[in-house]
């Protein structure tokens, strides 16, 4: 009981700390551009940190390193996908992003997409940031979820709590500060989140070395004794079969792609091309040691409680973390958990909002600039805000991570191939970009629905039909002539 007041009082003083840092950053906010995609004069090392632990949150602490002690070798390739992924990025689209945003001088991911193809930007505006809305408030609502699930693994506080709890931790600094008070707090997690990620596998392997009598004193041969199938790449699976392991884990490649809005934000954000080097090379080096450090914590659980000692795989990392380090310190790491989603949470929050502000209602209203542009950000956010917690208290937990599901997929899959055709196919339109929009999305739903996602990763598919969609339209599909206001 003492050691839970401890690790308590520490997670608050650091969510206080948290607030207050949001706050004063928020101070700097004057425009809706500043609220909406922080002036696009980022530093590289804030823009990487920040799309890094927006990028990863409870994924790296909480859901990566669970499949690696659930499944052991076989995870490698959920890595890999997840690596490659994120390198291709920073490197071949991060400054092309940043080069766009300034050239059309945009404050959102849908308005980028609607410039760029002027001829159909209005009704690429409302269906883009309709479907990004839409989808990120079942997301939203999944953080809520998963920080009231991780409040009542550690202290015991029912999970309703837990989500108001999550929720008020986030919201007064995205309200009043926007996208710049989120992206300077993501700093803070992100650099808690790789400490982490670096002392726990190498204290985790002194300690197993040099204790006796647990269930294995290395991680080769705690994944030899839990049994084959952890030694296996493909889980002991054979022929076609390990095939569709690879490519369900390699999958998660395909969504980096420039088609997480949360995460092409942040490029389009970065202040110069100087500044997109650095923020390059601090993301591609911080995501090669975050992974690794991931799948070595999951291993490392299972030489300390064995393959079947934790009830939940996902609690991985905070028993482990208690295991090996005292109280207070672990308290330290354990809020880097908690703070990894709220790092997407925010995120998820500010994007929403700013879509919605910048591309739905701001063309509606009479007053398009001026102070009163900000206050309406802010009040959608707070809205926003609200609808994302109701949605977490009143639908069931199944139905939301089963939207959320869709996102990778139907949003990550679909607005990669969106993405990458826009900045390197002049041909590719604004009539063949709402064909691939709509076709990525009811692929991505209707084959899950159908139950076919189980043996075929939505993941993978959705990019390649709605690359086949994106390549019919564009010839098929004549383009509208001239030039529309987006």
């Amino acid at each position: 009981m003492a050691h839970q007041t401890q690790i308590l009082l520490v997670v608050i003083g650091y969510f206080v700390l948290l607030i207050l840092w949001g706050l004063y950053q928020g101070r700097k906010v004057k425009t809706d551009c500043d609220y909406a995609i922080a002036g696009r004069s980022l530093p590289g090392w804030v823009a990487a940190l920040s799309e890094r632990a927006t990028g990863e949150s409870s994924w790296a602490l909480l859901g990566l390193p669970g499949m690696a002690y659930a499944t052991g070798l076989t995870e490698i390739w959920t890595a890999l996908g997840c690596v490659l992924g994120i390198i291709t990025a920073w490197a071949g689209l991060a400054w092309r992003l940043r080069d766009e945003a300034e050239k059309y001088q945009v404050n959102t991911f849908s308005e980028y997409i609607a410039k760029k193809h002027g001829e159909m930007g209005k009704w690429i505006r409302i269906i883009a940031s309709l479907t990004i809305v839409f989808f990120f408030f079942f997301y939203v609502g999944a953080q809520f979820l998963g920080g009231g699930k991780t409040l009542f693994t550690l202290f015991g506080i029912p999970a309703k709590w837990g989500m108001l709890i999550t929720a008020l931790i986030i919201v007064p600094y995205t309200i009043y500060g926007g996208f710049r008070s989120v992206v300077y707090t993501d700093c803070i997690q992100a650099i808690l989140m790789i400490i982490t990620l670096i002392a726990t596998p190498i204290v985790g392997i002194i300690v197993i070395a040099k204790t006796p009598g647990l269930f294995a004193s290395s991680i080769p041969q705690a994944l030899s004794a839990a049994g084959p199938a952890y030694l296996s790449l493909t889980g002991a699976a054979s022929g076609f079969a390990a095939g569709l392991v690879i490519m369900a884990g390699f999958s998660w490649f395909f969504g980096y792609l420039g088609g997480q809005p949360q995460l092409s934000m942040r490029f389009m954000a970065i202040k110069n091309s100087v500044q997109a080097k650095k923020a390059r090379n601090i993301g591609i080096a911080w995501t090669l040691v975050a992974y690794c450090g991931a799948l070595a914590v999951g291993w490392i659980g299972i030489a300390l409680f064995g393959p079947s000692g934790l009830t939940d795989q996902e609690y991985v990392l905070p028993a482990v973390l208690l295991k090996l380090f005292p109280p207070v310190l672990a308290a330290i790491l354990i809020a880097g958990a908690i703070a990894a989603m709220v790092s997407t949470a925010d995120s998820l929050l500010i994007l929403s909002a700013s879509e919605l502000s910048e591309n739905l209602i701001k063309p509606l209203s009479k007053n398009r600039e001026g102070s009163d542009c900000l206050g309406r950000s802010r009040r959608i956010t707070a809205l926003l805000a609200v609808i994302a917690l109701a949605l977490a208290f009143i639908f069931p937990t199944r139905l939301i991570f089963t939207m959320v599901g869709y996102v990778w997929a139907g949003i990550g899959g679909t607005f990669s191939i969106v993405i990458l055709f826009t900045l390197f196919w002049k041909r590719y339109h604004g009539r063949a970009v709402i064909a691939t929009i709509i076709s990525g999305l009811l692929f991505t739903v209707l084959w899950s629905i159908s139950g076919m996602n189980a043996r075929i990763t939505s993941r993978l598919l959705t990019f390649f039909v709605a690359g086949a969609v994106a390549v019919a339209a564009t010839f098929i599909l004549p383009k509208k002539g001239g030039r529309a206001e987006a």
